[in-house]
């Protein structure tokens, strides 16, 4: 046998090693599956918000999304506020298909009136933070669509000034800003999803 041959043979053996070595690999890493959403629930309120979650593991799976109210007055008061928020999700036995519970990080930015009933005709503009927890269930409807009910929650920590709103007078003593930190529902909804991949 001439050094061709083993030249030959050694190129097939790492060849059909690396090709094996492929697809165990395929086998044990999860399939991605990315999904575009949107939610139903808020929709019917004039308040948009999508988002994007996909594959991150063989029971994580990882969602970005926005959330915005873009209500310049309601009933004279001011209601603009936008959310983005990142989040972490664990699929209890299949992903994407039953119960899921998350943690999330957001950011937020806001001009709101909290208290419509007391009608002072004050608002509060600044921005914050949040960090919470989000549970739910997700159901595929078919091979592309899927169902997402959720609801979250979590402490926000908002930085603001207060103003009044015929004026525009700062109502409080603080130079800069004021912090105000508060548990909260913030989460909820029913988004529809559309898997890209």
């Amino acid at each position: 046998m001439n050094f061709n041959f083993y030249l030959f043979s050694i190129v097939l053996f790492l060849g059909t090693f690396q090709i094996h070595a492929q697809d165990v690999e395929e086998r044990n890493s999860p399939k991605r599956e990315t999904y575009i959403k949107g939610n139903a629930a808020t929709i019917l309120l004039a308040v948009p918000h999508f988002g994007i979650e996909t594959t991150v593991g063989e029971k994580f799976s990882y969602q970005f999304d926005i959330m915005a109210s873009f209500w310049n007055s309601i009933d004279g008061l001011p209601y603009k506020f936008g959310i983005a928020t990142s989040e972490l999700r664990y699929h209890f036995k299949e992903r994407f298909h039953g119960f899921y519970a998350g943690i999330h990080l957001a950011g937020t930015t806001f001009k709101i009136a909290k208290n419509f009933r007391d009608r002072d005709y004050v608002y509060q503009q600044g921005l914050g933070y949040m960090l919470g927890s989000t549970i739910g269930f997700q159901k595929k409807i078919n091979d592309k669509w899927m169902l997402d009910i959720f609801l979250g929650g979590g402490w926000h920590q908002g930085f603001y000034k207060g103003y009044h709103i015929d004026t525009g007078e700062r109502l409080e003593g603080a130079t800069k800003y004021n912090k105000s930190g508060e548990w909260l529902p913030y989460r909820g909804g029913l988004m529809l999803a559309y898997k890209l991949n």
